[in-house]
């Protein structure tokens, strides 16, 4: 089915993009060749993990009407990398170690990879709907610093077409100051696809927000979450952290290790309590 849809688009397509120009050019033929490619591609990928890579190849939600600048579109590519990147880690299920099981069930993994490092991936069930969890994580993004003693601020710097944003993020500095506050630019991409959604990031340069005094620049990504219902629970939500930081500064591994973890887990038990709050009248 898929060759046939490819070639399909191709047929459709090739008038029209003879008479294209620079980047949208440059767009269509990246959408041809992302889908020849997942068409000659043998079945690997876990159901959901296959469903939004396939549906979401790179720039196929790019030919808008509105045309991006060459900036918007390094952005928008950006977004698009650590979307696959993050997508490429996670459905690859060997060598992930146990970090920490808690009480409930919330579980942090670990792994090592050549050219990343070390990441970890939260795996946690919130007894809450896709929809709700999704409105907190993307659509109240900016308000995690009123209930995330974690983070300080999330700021918006910029929206690029409806998928991707900038951010600047302020990390507030762990207790004893044993990792003082870092803050980071990062690009987001966030997918809705069927009963799947993914919030992917990685850092970026953005001309508008130099590094800022009392903070170190640290950098992420490629990172991601993932919201699905529950199986045959369709009011809570399986969430899936992968989590990629670089914090920069002179750290002992030990401590990076542990405190990148334990941000996890506090993660859950803070974005449990803010969901759990009275939905005002």
């Amino acid at each position: 089915m898929l060759p046939a849809t490819s070639k399909l688009c191709a047929a459709i397509s090739y008038r029209h993009l003879r008479n294209m120009t620079g980047l949208r050019r440059q767009a269509a033929v990246a959408i041809s060749q992302e889908l020849s490619r997942l068409a000659c591609r043998s079945p690997g990928p876990s159901a959901w993990i296959h469903q939004v890579r396939r549906r979401s190849s790179l720039l196929s939600s790019r030919l808008e009407e509105k045309p991006f600048s060459e900036m918007e579109m390094s952005y928008i590519k950006q977004g698009e990398e650590a979307l696959q990147k993050s997508l490429r880690i996670l459905e690859d299920q060997d060598d992930w170690k146990t970090e920490t099981v808690a009480g409930n069930g919330d579980k942090v993994l670990s792994k090592v990879l050549p050219d990343v490092g070390k990441v970890f991936r939260l795996e946690v069930v919130v007894d809450q709907p896709l929809d709700t969890v999704y409105g907190e994580l993307v659509d109240n993004m900016e308000q995690m610093g009123d209930w995330n003693p974690n983070v300080k601020e999330v700021r918006i710097l910029e929206k690029i077409g409806k998928d991707t944003v900038i951010t600047h993020e302020k990390a507030a500095a762990t207790p004893g100051n044993i990792v003082g506050p870092r803050d980071f630019v990062s690009v987001r991409c966030s997918k809705r696809r069927g009963s799947t959604c993914v919030l992917a990031g990685m850092s970026t340069t953005y001309g508008a927000m130099p590094e800022q005094e009392g903070f170190i620049r640290a950098e992420n990504g490629p990172t991601c979450m993932v919201l699905r219902p529950l199986p045959g629970s369709p009011s809570q939500t399986r969430l899936t952290w992968l989590l990629s930081i670089d914090l920069k500064g002179w750290l002992p591994k030990t401590i990076i290790n542990q405190v990148l973890s334990q941000t996890q887990v506090d993660f859950a038990k803070h974005l449990r309590q803010r969901l759990a709050r009275p939905v005002p009248a």
